[in-house]
């Protein structure tokens, strides 16, 4: 088997407007569709990076909170590419949105940081 990439990651939110207006108006992805599942209560969005990688971004009757800090086993976060990751700081900042320090990862010599969704989830912009 030859994986050829990431096609979407699936996210559930606790608060789906609040969660939509992040994803789209804070993070800047496209919306490709959407779509309110009446038999599931729950309505399901359907967003795009610019290299094609999508975010699937659901909300659930009361979802259970998952366990991110301490770190917990499973999904650690996402992390998305910048190509300027002060600009991007920036604008999350402009955003009211929090980030860590900036950070070198001592491995690749790569900046990154992290910072939350509005459920918690962390999210990492690196920069390459």
């Amino acid at each position: 088997m030859k994986l050829a990439g990431i096609h979407h990651v699936a996210i559930i939110a606790s608060d789906y407007a609040r969660s939509k207006r992040f994803y789209v108006e804070v993070l800047g992805l496209e919306v490709v569709a959407e779509a309110y599942r009446e038999a599931r209560g729950s309505w399901k969005l359907d967003l795009r990076l610019a290299d094609g990688t999508q975010v699937e971004l659901f909300s659930f009757p009361a979802p259970p909170p998952r366990v991110s800090r301490p770190e917990a086993c499973g999904l650690r976060h996402l992390a998305l590419r910048v190509a300027d990751l002060d600009e991007a700081v920036q604008h999350l900042r402009a955003h009211a949105v929090a980030t860590e320090p900036v950070r070198v990862d001592e491995y690749t010599g790569g900046r990154f940081t992290f910072f939350a969704d509005p459920d918690g989830l962390p999210l990492e912009l690196y920069e390459g």
